[in-house]
């Protein structure tokens, strides 16, 4: 036992603000039923973006209007942030959407992964691009992820924007512990933190006491969490997103900086469903 859950979270939209969860079934695949379940494609250059290109993404929230299951994804209710809001199913959601976010987009549900353009990389960064989505500063490192992804995996999001048939950047679920966020903050007096900025599926009660970031050893191991066991592949690796604004949080590029002092960007693991199940608030973890 390492402890319990203590919030549960689904993003219906990539990027956006998310919803919290009582229960939810987890499943192969998809993880939570409908997290990720859409995307904003910016149409200027054809492409599936998240808040590292379009800041402004984590200003909107989203919710869904009946409750998805399995691959499905239903409509979602987008809160503007300025006491508007818009439907998926509304006739003219790229419009108004467009018109908040400053530049032309479609807002789009999962689309099959054979489906291969809709997915397809447009552009790859050149450096100085690399280092402004990741909030990187001229002289500090970047990461080399080639030598702690699956090679396959490597080989998907140098041609796609994430793994085809979701929106997913990386992996079906994301765990932070209370430990870390405890660590993180000491490391950083003075920072706003929260864990919405962290965006987790699963934030695992670990006690409230900065403890080091002990969810970084468990990568190799798996985790049951209710009746769910998950794979642990690898550290989430963190970018611009976790310093921008969003809902009543200020700007904290501070928090970037101790990111890479403390812990290489890393922050919270990504795991795989080994198991479905259902996880409730409350259930306990193990690591396996």
């Amino acid at each position: 036992m390492i402890g319990h859950v203590r919030e549960l979270w689904r993003y219906p939209v990539k990027s956006m603000r998310g919803e919290r969860l009582g229960s939810t079934d987890v499943v192969c695949s998809y993880g939570i039923p409908g997290d990720r379940g859409w995307a904003v494609r910016d149409e200027t250059v054809g492409e599936i973006r998240g808040a590292k290109k379009i800041g402004a993404l984590v200003q909107l929230a989203a919710r869904y209007l009946a409750p998805p299951a399995g691959s499905a994804t239903p409509p979602v209710e987008i809160d503007l942030g300025d006491g508007a809001t818009v439907r998926s199913d509304d006739p003219d959601v790229a419009g108004v959407l467009s018109a908040r976010l400053g530049r032309p987009v479609t807002l789009w549900p999962r689309r099959p992964a054979e489906d291969r353009d809709h997915y397809r990389r447009v552009e790859l960064p050149d450096e100085a691009e690399f280092r402004r989505q990741l909030g990187l500063l001229p002289d500090e490192p970047v990461p080399d992820w080639s030598t702690m992804a699956p090679p396959d995996l490597m080989a998907e999001l140098i041609e796609y924007v994430g793994p085809r048939g979701t929106y997913f950047d990386s992996f079906q679920l994301h765990v932070l512990t209370t430990t870390s966020l405890a660590s993180l903050a000491e490391a950083t007096p003075g920072a706003s933190m929260d864990v919405r900025r962290f965006r987790p599926n699963v934030l695992v009660d670990t006690g409230s006491e900065p403890g080091g970031f002990p969810e970084i050893d468990w990568c190799g191991r798996h985790l049951r969490i209710g009746s769910v066991v998950a794979e642990v592949v690898q550290p989430m690796s963190r970018c611009v997103m976790v310093t921008l604004p969003q809902g009543d949080l200020p700007a904290e590029r501070s928090i970037m900086r101790t990111l890479v002092r403390e812990t290489r960007m890393d922050l919270g693991i990504g795991l795989d469903v080994v198991e479905p199940g259902r996880i409730a608030e409350g259930d306990p973890v193990e690591l396996l």
